[in-house]
């Protein structure tokens, strides 16, 4: 079933900038960084609030609300973009002088995503003046007319794609508008949120809100923007590495709220040495928890807490339920790949359809989305998994999640077109989408499904690749470039972290914790010794006897009783016996 990845080499894409170290002007150059002033990630080059279409407005009405005191209530999201945008709403408008501002965010299996109708019923008995949605509402065109047929106004923040037909809100706040002038539309919901209360902040400066005091310094609040940008997998343009690169800092410094200091502390994170990698793969996923499992009510709790003890029991629950969640999901990921097994896999041969649909009765709804992403990583196709919903058994809940080259929203734009009633409501990003289906037509949207990726996709598209920033001469093998890489981030999607690639010479490898591979390695030259870990390592990879092979690598710093030490983390393993 699995498609073991080929290796290529990045090719620059700019001449390298000057005035950097040798290695760093060749990874910069490979993500088209061509000078030194493009790595310059301070606050004074990112970009203004007045090139966000909207923001304006939106800060107009918001400013309204609170010289008349009314009532404000942000409505969010259940993953962790949507909760660290709904904490930073109420923080900031708070502290830019709200006093009547609360939230609601729908619970998963309860209401689904978005503002839908039947949320705005439970959002009447609060009487806002406003609701404020937060990483939503560009597709909720029934929840926003409901809201002003019931004499609520709107304002809508958004990343997500919008669909043919907008929502008549009283704003609309969406970086990805088409009409939307501003330079990059790659900001996350908590990102759009923050350069709203930049914008509030600036019209209520203008109104003399602030007198002779000092106005609220937003930026002690880019850690909820950091976490949310990071694990909402957006790409890390500049101007989202300057957010990154500046909540990152703080939180180093220990200027964080309590929850994510008390979320590092249960994942076992240093916040002196916490990195990108370490939101995205660490605090996300326990955040997250709550609104797989449960309420994300209880995560936007612990972002909001003040006090450190409270949040770290608060932090320890969202621990368990991470826990819970992991169980879950390695249960439903064998059935998983039992389904696909049943397909007629065979690793190197592509008689797989092009677009996959997996489903099993009593999946859980808050984790198909995951069990999609790790059948997309073994087969290296686009994989929807789907749930019953907890109230209709007739009617599927799905999640996307794609490959690069293939955008799942435009395919099930696609399907939508060709096939009209088949598919509910739908939504997404180019690689990760929602969408609701019958359940008696999903053999019906199986086959439409993979004609559309079919129709959509190079044949390129489907062969896995890792990209490789070329290989490392046996010095620079060292903790020492290790932490200039660190250094030299934040990484992630579209500004990925680097990664290299050679040839090694198997000395040592034993099976640690059942999963995962431990090795000692020498290197081609034979003059650097390096441990190294595989982490789910896949037997085939490494047959018996094997002395010599061909990875794909990143450097790491083991930290270890006090000792920090280089490893290798190993991507990709190729055998050349």
């Amino acid at each position: 079933m699995r498609r073991r990845p080929e290796i290529r080499r990045r090719a620059p894409l700019c001449p390298p900038p000057s005035g950097v170290p040798p290695l760093l002007a060749r990874l910069y150059a490979h993500r088209g960084v061509s000078s030194l002033e493009e790595t310059d990630l301070s606050l004074r080059h990112l970009l203004p609030v007045t090139a966000l279409d909207g923001a304006a407005e939106g800060a107009v009405l918001l400013a309204d609300l609170i010289e008349a005191d009314g009532r404000i209530l942000v409505v969010g999201d259940f993953d962790a973009d949507g909760a660290t945008a709904t904490a930073l709403a109420l923080r900031g408008l708070r502290a830019l002088g709200a006093r009547q501002v609360d939230y609601l965010v729908p619970n998963r299996f309860a209401f689904g995503y978005g503002l839908t109708p039947e949320l705005v019923q439970v959002a009447r008995e609060l009487r806002p003046d406003l609701i404020l949605t937060v990483d939503n509402g560009i597709s909720s065109v029934e929840g926003v007319a409901a809201a002003r047929a019931a004499a609520i106004r709107v304002l809508v923040t958004d990343h997500h794609l919008p669909g043919a037909t907008l929502p008549e809100a009283d704003v609309l706040l969406n970086p990805n508008l088409p009409d939307n002038g501003f330079p990059s539309g790659n900001l996350a919901g908590v990102g759009v949120m923050f350069y709203l209360l930049a914008a509030l902040r600036a019209e209520l400066r203008a109104r003399g809100r602030f007198g002779d005091c000092e106005a609220p310094n937003l930026a002690q609040w880019l850690d909820l923007v950091a976490l949310g940008t990071v694990a909402d997998v957006v790409p890390l343009d500049r101007n989202n590495r300057i957010l990154v690169s500046q909540g990152l800092q703080r939180i180093r410094q220990g200027a964080c709220v309590p929850g994510i200091r008390a979320l590092a502390e249960v994942a076992g994170r240093r916040l002196g040495t916490l990195d990108a990698a370490d939101l995205g793969f660490a605090l996300g996923p326990r955040l997250n928890a709550a609104g797989r499992l449960e309420d994300m009510a209880l995560g936007i709790e612990c972002l909001l807490c003040d006090d450190p003890g409270e949040a770290l029991r608060m932090a320890q629950e969202l621990d368990a339920l991470n826990r819970a969640r992991r169980e879950i999901e390695a249960e439903m990921k064998e059935q998983a790949e039992a389904i696909v097994a049943g397909l007629g896999a065979r690793v190197g041969r592509d008689d797989l359809p092009h677009g996959l649909c997996l489903f099993e009765p009593g999946w859980h709804e808050g984790v198909v989305g995951i069990v999609a992403a790790r059948i997309r990583e073994q087969v290296h196709r686009p994989v929807i998994a789907f749930a019953e919903t907890v109230d209709d058994p007739t009617l599927l809940k799905g999640s996307a999640r794609s490959i690069p080259g293939v955008h799942v929203r435009d395919v099930l734009e696609r399907v939508s077109a060709l096939h009209p009633g088949l598919l509910g409501r739908f939504g997404g990003h180019a690689m990760a989408a929602g969408l609701s289906l019958p359940r008696d037509r999903l053999d019906d949207f199986e086959a439409a499904f993979d004609a559309a990726v079919a129709e959509l996709a190079r044949p390129e598209d489907l062969q896995p690749v890792v990209w490789s920033d070329g290989a490392l001469p046996p010095e620079a093998l060292s903790l020492e470039t290790a932490e200039l890489l660190r250094s030299a981030g934040p990484w992630g999607k579209d500004f990925p972290e680097p990664l290299f690639d050679g040839v090694f010479e198997v000395l040592e490898r034993r099976i640690v914790g059942e999963k995962h591979l431990k090795l000692v390695l020498r290197d081609e030259a034979g003059r650097t010794v390096v441990d190294a870990i595989q982490f789910f390592h896949h037997e085939a990879d490494w047959p018996e006897g094997l002395r010599r092979c061909q990875l794909a690598y990143r450097l790491s710093v083991n930290e270890w009783r006090g000792q920090r030490a280089l490893q290798l983390m190993i991507e990709v393993a190729r055998p050349l016996e």
